[in-house]
């Protein structure tokens, strides 16, 4: 702990235990894993190598998804049957399953899982709980996985179905099935990131309070002395120190917590060259409020969103599509410089690839992965979990190249060319928007966002924040902030009129 603190006083000041992040961690080992094919893969692995503990925690959980469709170690291939398998031969591991309650009825209808809850429920190594622990109307979003609290993953997957794909996002990839009709759903690119260490024990705190706050007994810290991590999985950093931030919804005993709110604004007012963002949603009034800040600054920094096409989930395009045309519409007006870009990533034959990763670099020095999204819940009123490397820190020295490297990829991957082209072209263009256009072609590649201009009625709906609101409503939380929306409404009559 005293050696935690001495490194604590090292920080920059802008990382604030208690303001902006829940604490800070030192990781032996970590790497960001992109997309479900490797992240499922990986758990599997990590899973059946377990001594004590396995948490799951999780928005959405089904037991029927395959985790690996090539496995050659003799136990099952399916998240369901896996769990069973390691409670019959692993005796003395323990695993939780926390799941959000909201939409718990749909685990009915989901062929043999309803028979599978039942077996779990006469099994003594495999407690499954539903999440109500929450304010009305907030939803349990985080996505850990904790294993023996030497393995931690953290990030935007969901074991869930039409998750899985690769890094190729292949048209027509007869591997993505519903599990229920069989049908091809479309391609589907995620992130999380895996670390050990301190922050995997931090992690598994994390899990354990949330389970408790759920109603669930207490339960135990591991007691374990095997590695549970994968051999597989090659680190991109070593040794490095990882901040933890937190949004937590008021409700009864359990107090608000905006770490993650206030991360995302100091990031973006840190930033002196770009910030790159992957996100499922742009729909955070706090968050474009800094951005058109930025922006209106004659040299600020450049601001590159890769967003899906269309909102999928429970909130839906209806929801969140007319909020995010108003905020691209803000943010056209105060982008004189053009330093704002939003992109969607198609395959090789134009189909959309959705986005519901949770990334975000900022200057090649700080990475952030989690399973926060760019919109108001997210800021105060559902559960999320967010994690943050960032180079400048003296104990995180060379992370740099690391980060910078994943940019590349990351890039690399939705422009469907090589890494190392990516960071050539960045390092003579100097600007993140140029590279993009620069090497944006035909096929895979990534294109501009084009939105429609949302009518009256859906600009009163994404003004009111009816399905996205910023916190639970409490006396100690604070009140809406619609400003920007206000502003750009007001635009869009003036248009109208015209």
């Amino acid at each position: 702990m005293e050696d935690n603190e001495v490194r604590v006083s090292e920080r920059s000041a802008y990382l604030e235990p208690g303001r902006n992040c829940w604490r800070i961690e030192r990781a032996d080992r970590a790497a960001l894993v992109v997309d479900a094919a490797d992240y499922f893969r990986l758990a599997r692995q990590a899973m059946l190598r377990a001594e004590s503990q396995i948490l799951l925690i999780g928005w959405d959980f089904d037991t029927r998804i395959f985790l690996d469709h090539e496995p050659d170690d003799g136990a099952p291939d399916r998240l369901g049957p896996l769990l069973s398998w390691i409670a019959k031969h692993r005796p003395d591991v323990s695993i939780h399953i926390l799941r959000w309650d909201l939409g718990a009825p749909k685990l009915l209808t989901r062929g043999t899982t309803i028979f599978r809850l039942a077996r779990w429920a006469m099994t003594r190594q495999i407690s499954f709980k539903l999440d109500g622990a929450h304010p009305f109307g907030a939803s349990h979003h985080q996505k850990v996985l904790v294993v023996d609290d030497r393995l931690a993953f953290c990030g935007g997957i969901d074991m869930t179905a039409t998750r899985w794909d690769t890094r190729d996002h292949l048209d027509a990839d007869k591997r993505r099935r519903r599990p229920t009709t069989g049908r091809i759903y479309e391609p589907w690119h995620d992130a999380t990131m895996a670390v050990d260490g301190g922050a995997a024990r931090a992690l598994g705190e994390l899990a354990r309070e949330r389970w408790a706050d759920a109603g669930g007994k207490p339960i135990a810290p591991p007691d374990a002395k095997r590695d549970p991590w994968p051999e597989a999985l090659k680190p991109a950093f070593q040794k490095v120190d990882v901040a933890i931030a937190r949004t937590r919804g008021a409700y009864e005993q359990i107090t608000p917590l905006r770490e993650i709110e206030a991360l995302f604004i100091d990031m973006i007012v840190r930033a002196r060259r770009y910030i790159y963002f992957e996100n499922q949603f742009y729909a955070s009034r706090l968050v474009a409020a800094a951005i058109a800040k930025r922006l209106a600054e004659p040299d600020g920094p450049e601001f590159v969103l890769v967003n899906p096409n269309t909102v999928q989930g429970w909130l839906g395009e209806e929801a969140m599509g007319p909020v995010r045309a108003l905020l691209m519409k803000q943010m056209a007006e105060v982008d004189a410089n053009g330093r704002f870009r939003i992109y969607t990533p198609v395959t090789e034959q134009g189909e959309p690839i959705y986005v519901h990763s949770k990334i975000m670099i900022a200057d090649g020095e700080t990475l952030r992965v989690g399973s926060a999204n760019l919109n108001n819940r997210s800021m105060g009123l559902d559960s999320e979990c967010d994690l943050l490397i960032d180079a400048t820190l003296e104990a995180n020295e060379g992370a740099g190249e690391r980060i910078e490297a994943i940019l590349a990829d990351l890039l690399g991957e939705h422009l469907g060319t090589a890494p190392d082209k990516v960071a050539a072209t960045f390092a003579a263009e100097g600007s993140l928007v140029a590279t993009v256009e620069k090497l944006r072609g035909s096929g895979r590649t990534l294109v501009p966002l084009e939105i429609e201009e949302p009518n009256a009625l859906e600009c009163k709906l994404a003004e009111s924040e009816l399905l996205d609101p910023e916190s639970a409503g409490g006396s100690d939380e604070p009140a809406s902030r619609p400003g920007l929306f206000s502003r750009a409404r007001a635009r869009f009559r003036s248009r109208r009129r015209r």
